[in-house]
């Protein structure tokens, strides 16, 4: 058993710091980009919307990138990563790693595969994503079937 006591119920883990990176970034690139496009003189209303649709195009690749995100409840965990969501009961989880130079968190399920997890990863705030793995392997092992990562 992992000597990290779990968390209380529903928890949401994502990484705080790459979002907010992420999202200041966007809204700067959409604001310089679009006042770029709308200052300029003997621009046309065609290319005005071009760098309005291309800074939009901007933001919305960086909110897809920050986006992860893994919600924890009594009925299993909700692991949200760029594009695609998954749902999980507890008793498909069978292990949470993150182990040395893993960019992310892997879940082992019951059915063979890993997922991976990217609302806990290492990135800008290593202490935090192992903080957080530490508290979803606490979780996983006392909400279901989960065992200590090796």
């Amino acid at each position: 058993m992992s000597d990290a006591t779990p968390p209380a119920l529903p928890v949401t883990f994502r990484p705080a710091r790459t979002r907010v990176v992420l999202l200041t970034l966007g809204v700067t690139i959409f604001v310089v980009v679009a006042t770029v496009g709308l200052v300029l003189e003997n621009v046309g209303p065609g290319e005005r919307a071009s760098f309005l649709s291309t800074a939009a195009l901007f933001l919305g690749v960086l909110v897809l990138l920050a986006r992860p995100k893994v919600v924890a409840d009594d009925e299993g965990v909700t692991v949200v990563n760029i594009t695609r969501t998954r749902r999980l009961a507890w008793a498909q989880i069978l292990r949470v790693n993150l182990r040395h130079g893993d960019p992310w968190v892997f879940l082992d399920l019951s059915d063979g595969t890993s997922l991976p997890v990217l609302g806990i990863q290492p990135g800008i705030a290593k202490e935090k994503a192992i903080s957080d793995a530490r508290a979803l392997r606490a979780l996983a092992e006392s909400h279901g079937s989960g065992s200590e990562a090796a």
